[in-house]
């Protein structure tokens, strides 16, 4: 049952993930494999603040070793067995088994200083309003319930009087001396359904969770982008009309750009998600709401309301709704994100640089801003005589290109 939700979770995403336009992939695919290596893989990005780091590595290896042991109980549980693997393993597998317990015990240490991080010191980059309500809960929730599949797992083999004794359990077993044997066999058998049925419930719930991240932050590392931070992409249909116009074929498009139809002149910029490419709507089913990129935006540390967490928790939030056929009267700007918002960017790519999964705020902040622009001219008084500014003067200030260098006169 399980399977059949997980399976079912899987296609509406993907589908919410359709509503976005096909956009085609170029780069070095050497360099894809390099990042999913050492940014997925290898956490490279999160060590930049090493305390909390160390402890999310923790969570990541024992997610992902401890599923190991998780196999043997599922067999265990279709077959009638009990620790299938031992007579194969022998001595061996006693070591495993201590090396499962060790990342147990670093898991739950790891989230309770998690949650002592976030309700009791109360980090500022957890306390943002678009965390409010459920999102906050959603943390919270994912932690207890790591702490309770760890306890399970411990409270398994200290009752387990036919295996072991393995060192962590081993030290609170004198918590069961007392019981009978019949009595630590119930205790056993509870605390390995609770963890089956935790990590099938977990499975199911961490598609509704923000911690899907355990998955997508994978292809999104993958389709991550690969040209400098700072460049910005042409939008196609601009890009035909001015090749056009300096006598240039269409198939003159730099390569990367990617080649709009000729028959469709389609929309300058974004005001759905629809609007929007399908990578970047991954990038936002991607976001781990860790808040770095937030905590270290310009705009936002000076008091404006831009939150690049925000942001891809709006585009997730309005893929989620529309493929919900939910509010299909509104739209991503203006009943999600603000013109506010995206106009205090000063698009200096701190929050791109700062995500641990590569994802690209900033992308879809100059996507609503062209619409804005382009197709609302609705972009602010002084940014329009910039723009004029540009296209008369080649410079932001109004006065000719020969002019320009007039200031090195006065210095002596």
């Amino acid at each position: 049952m399980a399977v059949f939700f997980v399976w079912k979770r899987a296609v509406a995403i993907k589908a919410n993930i359709a509503l976005g336009k096909h956009e085609e992939i170029t780069g070095d695919t050497s360099q894809r494999w390099r990042n999913l290596l050492l940014v997925a893989f290898g956490q490279k990005k999160m060590f930049k603040r090493p305390l909390p780091a160390i402890f999310h590595f923790f969570i990541y290896v024992g997610f992902l070793v401890i599923n190991l042991e998780v196999l043997e109980f599922i067999i265990d549980g279709l077959a009638g067995t009990h620790r299938i693997f031992s007579p194969y393993l022998g001595g061996f597998y006693d070591v495993l088994m201590n090396i499962f317990e060790f990342l147990a015990v670093a898991v739950l240490v790891s989230c309770v200083i998690f949650l002592f991080r976030r309700n009791v010191i109360r980090l500022p980059r957890f306390q943002n309003p678009e965390l409010n309500g459920w999102p906050r809960m959603d943390a919270n929730l994912i932690l207890v319930t790591e702490i309770v599949l760890m306890c399970a797992i411990l409270t398994m083999n200290a009752t387990d009087r036919e295996a072991g004794p393995f060192f962590f359990s081993s030290m609170i077993e004198p918590l069961f001396a007392s019981v009978s044997d019949s009595t630590a066999h119930v205790i056993e058998r509870v605390a390995w359904w609770l963890h089956i049925i935790g990590i099938l419930g977990f499975a199911v719930y961490v598609t509704y969770s923000k911690h899907l991240h355990i998955f997508m932050a994978f292809i999104n590392t993958w389709y991550g982008r690969l040209e400098p931070k700072g460049k910005m992409n042409n939008m196609p249909v601009v890009t035909r009309e001015v090749k056009s116009m300096l006598g240039l074929s269409a198939e003159a498009v730099p390569a990367g750009e990617p080649a709009a139809p000729a028959d469709q002149v389609g929309r300058f910029g974004a005001k759905d998600v629809t609007d929007l490419s399908r990578i970047q709507i991954i990038s936002a089913y991607s976001c781990t709401e860790c808040g770095r990129c937030t905590s270290e935006c310009p705009a936002n540390i000076t008091g404006k309301k831009l939150s690049p967490r925000k942001i891809m928790m709006d585009v997730r939030d309005r893929a989620e709704d529309l493929g919900a056929g939910l509010n299909k009267e509104k739209f991503l700007l203006g009943d999600y994100i603000t013109k506010e918002e995206i106009n205090a960017c000063t698009s200096c790519n701190a929050c791109v640089e700062a995500c641990p999964v590569l994802i690209n705020p900033l992308e879809i902040i100059l996507e609503l801003r062209r619409y804005v622009a382009m197709e609302e001219s609705g972009a602010p008084a002084q940014w329009n005589s910039m723009f004029q500014n540009v296209e008369t003067n080649f410079a932001p200030w109004k006065f000719p290109a020969a002019d320009r260098f007039n200031w090195s006169k006065n210095i002596q």
